[in-house]
């Protein structure tokens, strides 16, 4: 399973670089406006520093604004010109359906977000989306189990050979990229803190404690 990043940060980029724990980003809006961006060539040109840092097969879902077809076919293709590794973020909606129609058609790959329900991911795979990004976490946030819906969208997509792949998003906690990793899904994206939470178990930082006092009470 491939780990995203869920961030704009180009630290925290060079960080999950630094793990061995990078396979591509993702930003939307919300995390842009966090950056020290302030106008529309501001934000290409850091969407052009993130492409800089990613290697090989990697890749930076950048997310478009507009909601007009028209508009979303003219901001998709300005950022698509920006640089190859860029993968137009669309969200599920008439008009982005259509949008990204127009970009499979065209050879630009398409990340459709804010997904929610299988019903959308089939309509995203059917009009050409190359990712879908399943929100577990916003569903769990109002009792509704996240991991159900990607195991519906996975088996939807074997039974029909789409392929569209599932990056599933909106992580919250370290079970949520261990389940899929169960359920065997493409990518999942997340910030860096929740990989990081990985890591942590108490008996890790019980017996190392343990193997550094023996070593000192013996070692002079």
């Amino acid at each position: 399973m491939k780990f995203f990043i869920d961030t704009a940060n180009l630290k925290e980029i060079d960080e999950a670089r630094s793990l061995g724990m990078l396979d591509g980003v993702t930003t939307n809006p919300s995390l842009i406006s966090k950056e020290s961006v302030f106008n529309q060539k501001d934000i290409q040109k850091h969407y052009i520093s993130i492409c800089q840092r990613l290697k090989n097969e990697e890749n930076l879902s950048a997310e478009i604004i507009s909601t007009d077809y028209n508009k979303m076919i003219q901001e998709g293709e300005e950022l698509s010109f920006l640089h190859p590794k860029i993968v137009v973020k669309i969200p599920i909606t008439k008009n982005g359906i259509k949008a990204i129609k127009y970009f499979s058609n065209k050879k630009i790959k398409t990340n459709c977000t804010l997904i929610f329900s299988t019903g959308q991911a089939i309509l995203a795979a059917k009009a050409g989306a190359s990712y879908v990004s399943p929100f577990l976490g916003r569903l769990d946030d109002i009792s509704h189990n996240g991991l159900n819906l990607i195991r519906e969208i996975k088996n939807i997509y074997e039974n029909y050979h789409f392929k569209t792949k599932i990056l599933a998003a909106s992580i919250r906690h370290p079970l949520h990229i261990i389940e899929c990793s169960k359920i065997g899904i493409y990518a999942t994206t997340s910030p860096i803190n929740v990989i990081y939470s990985l890591l942590n178990h108490p008996l890790t930082d019980i017996g190392l404690d343990k193997f550094i006092k023996d070593f000192h009470s013996k070692i002079k």
